[in-house]
């Protein structure tokens, strides 16, 4: 497999001048299609149909197929071609695989987040993949004059059961692609499967571990400068002056002017520094003096922001989300015991390896730009809007990610990027320093969550309330008014459907904090948040009851039999029972995300010196069919790691306005020493896929400090933490 992005009118040009081929795609409305060389051209004046295609065979046997979903780290760059090669009956190392660069051609779903990538291309690119399949079959079997029964696909051919012969798929691209295509191909039977579902070596690493892959950072463009840009420490602080003149006359230096950053909520200008070299634009860009007008922002602190959440949390009820049950107060009244506790999350960074970057270039109203982004489509859109130009003028080549966890997808800095190339009249290379990324956000949002419970006379758990305090990215991203009402992204892994908890009177409420802080979704957004307080607080209710928490589990979800399974093989894996027996302090966690179930638990053990050690970390998640369970356990392990280092290692935190935590040094990342051992048990299944990126991060830390409440006695509800001092 290989990997690059394409000029489209090129590359169709190219694979014309080969020969007949084929090409089967999607339509808008998901009808499979055969695409004619001159409709995938395109030529609006002709009423261009706008279409998808993602495979294409050529005459001489090349199979080329089209990735919708860009490579971040999670696997894609192998599992989107998977999934259309185990339908075409193809291997992998048979393939060339292009990533898609935001075509309409290619679809909506040319983005990656949220987990969804398998599960949204699970039937549609299988569905491409069986298309092919059936009309090179037919093709083959008109031309031996055979029933297409007896034919079949295999390696790239197909053959004649009764005969033996064989013909390659390059061979019938040219009848295949004058027929009919299958509206409903049949899909194969899982049992069948070659590719989906076995642990293969992703084709992509070597290229990454040997420094061939291209990431964002990486690109060079003829005639690139090289830019920088000194954002005010404030962040939304306003620009007054600068000493242009003086720091134009540096070493390489070709500009210096203002430049704006655009962001969701606000907009703000800081001061571009363009040279012939990375360096050189650094060194003037340490020159610069410049005068900022913070003028109400100088009293933004992130103490004062969740002193006001926790007093909002206490003082108002908040409006419930749709799926309250019951009456929360009224079972309050007759409960017999109550449990009460606020948990507090701090603020974090993505701090992704590759810090933000792009290259761009435009020359009049058209621009390229190269840029590691989880959505180029966002990208055309971002740029478009900011430069007044089609959509269609922004040709975007997409380049392997870096790390993300979600913060590629905010395109502030490729926006910056094109500001920058077009005032400079030159193609330019936009790098921020590991600083501008960990200093200027967006962040995670720190949240407080509020939780109640009662017990009747029996010790039953008969209410619940639990109340999300804190900045909404709804609020923020989307501007929207959320005084008094909800936010429909915050209630991930709390509400009814992803928590399914049976208690008869219960109720989840949200609070809006608002925030001049920039905020954004970070690997699984508010479930990271909302879990660490949900299943800590299962734990108290399970301590108050006098009941082991794995059995005050297992009744409250007794209607929930694939919760319950994962439970059972957690206590099986981890041999729960006799340990905890033994006085073992292993605590557990468990939560729904991104359809996707995960339980952790984690063994834990005091120090000798004071503090507690993390000894092993077991996962078992249920999270469907899955195309390769190497990945699945790797991004569960990242899970673990990042996770751990949201719970444990200092959060962002805002004194005067200004972030306090700069580089990897103020906000560091677990070693490796550190790290404990972790194992990973994916239940097999034959359910429809669920995502696998974030599900795993959620019920780690709940788990974790579970634990250390069983060792030492202590509860920990506010994060981050650290472990030798507990």
């Amino acid at each position: 497999m290989s990997n690059h992005t394409t000029n489209r009118r090129e590359f169709i040009k190219t694979a014309s001048a080969a020969g007949a081929f084929l090409a089967v795609g999607l339509s808008g409305a998901g009808k499979i299609l055969a695409l004619s060389p001159f409709s995938l051209l395109g030529n609006e004046a002709e009423g261009e149909i706008e279409l998808n295609t993602f495979i294409l065979i050529t005459a001489d046997n090349q199979i080329t197929l089209f990735n919708p979903r860009p490579e971040m780290g999670q696997g894609t760059f192998q599992s989107m071609p998977a999934l259309i090669a185990e339908e075409l009956e193809v291997s992998l190392s048979q393939v060339t695989v292009r990533i898609t660069d935001g075509q309409p051609k290619y679809g909506w779903q040319q983005w990656v987040g949220g987990s969804n990538s398998v599960q949204g291309s699970w039937i549609p690119l299988r569905k491409v993949g069986a298309a092919a399949k059936e009309m090179l079959i037919h093709a083959a079997a008109r031309r031996w004059k055979a029933a297409a029964s007896d034919c079949y696909a295999e390696n790239a051919n197909v053959l004649h059961r009764p005969t033996g012969k064989s013909l390659t798929y390059g061979e019938l691209v040219a009848d295949a692609s004058t027929l009919d295509v299958p509206k409903e191909p049949k899909l194969k039977d899982p049992k069948d499967f070659k590719i989906i579902g076995k642990s293969l070596p992703r084709p992509e690493i070597p290229s990454k571990v040997n420094g061939t892959a291209l990431f964002g950072i990486d690109v060079s463009v003829p005639g690139m400068l090289y830019a920088t840009v000194q954002h005010c420490p404030l962040i939304h602080g306003k620009l007054v002056s600068f000493n242009e003149a003086e720091v134009r006359q540096m070493p390489g230096v070709k500009h210096v002017f203002k430049v704006l950053r655009p962001m969701p909520h606000k907009s703000v200008e800081g001061v571009a520094v363009v040279a012939d070299t990375f360096w050189q634009a650094l060194k003037a860009r340490q020159a610069l003096q410049i005068e900022w007008d913070n003028t109400g922002y100088e009293t933004i602190s992130t103490e004062d922001y969740f002193a006001q959440a926790r007093k909002k949390a206490a003082e108002m009820d908040g409006p419930s989300y749709d799926d309250a049950v019951g009456d929360f107060k009224a079972a309050c009244k007759t409960a017999k015991k109550t449990v009460e506790a606020v948990y507090q999350t701090p603020f974090a960074a993505h701090a992704p390896i590759e810090p933000m970057n792009a290259t761009a270039k435009v020359v009049g109203d058209k621009v390229e730009i190269w840029v590691p982004t989880q959505s180029p489509l966002g990208v055309k859109d971002d740029v478009s809007k900011h430069l007044g130009i089609p959509k269609e003028n922004v040709n975007v080549h997409v380049i392997f990610m870096g790390g993300s966890f979600g913060r590629k997808s905010y395109h502030d800095f490729a926006v910056e990027a094109v500001l920058i190339a077009k005032q400079a009249g030159a193609p330019v290379k936009l790098i921020w320093t590991r600083e501008d990324d960990m200093v200027n956000g967006p962040f995670r949002p720190g949240m407080i969550n509020a939780l109640k419970g009662g017990f009747d006379a029996q010790g039953k758990p008969i209410a619940w309330e639990h109340k999300i305090t804190g900045a909404s990215l709804n609020g923020q991203m989307e501007k929207l008014d959320l005084n008094g009402k909800v936010d429909d992204w915050a209630p991930e892994t709390v509400d009814q459907n992803t928590s399914p908890y049976a208690i008869p009177n219960r109720r989840q409420a949200f609070i809006w904090q608002p925030t001049d802080i920039p905020v954004l979704w970070w690997r699984s957004v508010y479930a990271s948040t909302n879990a660490f307080a949900q299943e800590s607080f299962v734990d108290e209710m399970a301590h108050a009851a006098k009941k082991d928490p794995l059995d005050f589990r297992l009744e409250l979800l007794k209607a929930q039999p694939r919760w319950i399974n994962v439970l059972e093989i957690l206590a099986e894996k981890t041999d729960y029972r006799r340990q905890r027996a033994a006085g073992k302090s292993i605590g557990i966690a468990i939560a729904h995300s991104f359809n996707t179930t995960a339980a952790w638990a984690v063994a834990v053990s005091k120090n000798a010196g004071g503090g507690v050690r993390i000894e092993k970390a077991v996962c078992v998640i249920d999270c469907g069919m899955v195309v390769n369970p190497d990945t699945v356990a790797a991004q569960t392990e990242g899970n673990a790691i990042m996770a751990m280092s949201a719970a444990l290692k200092p959060g962002i935190t805002f004194t005067a306005g200004e972030a306090q935590e700069t580089n990897y040094h103020q906000y560091p990342l677990p070693s490796m020493g550190e790290t404990p051992p972790i194992e990973v048990h994916i239940i097999p299944s034959q359910e429809a896929p669920g995502g696998i990126g974030e599900p795993g991060l959620p019920p780690f830390a709940p788990a974790l400090f579970n634990a250390v409440f069983l060792a030492t006695g202590k509860r920990v509800r506010t994060l981050p933490v650290d472990l030798g001092s507990v």
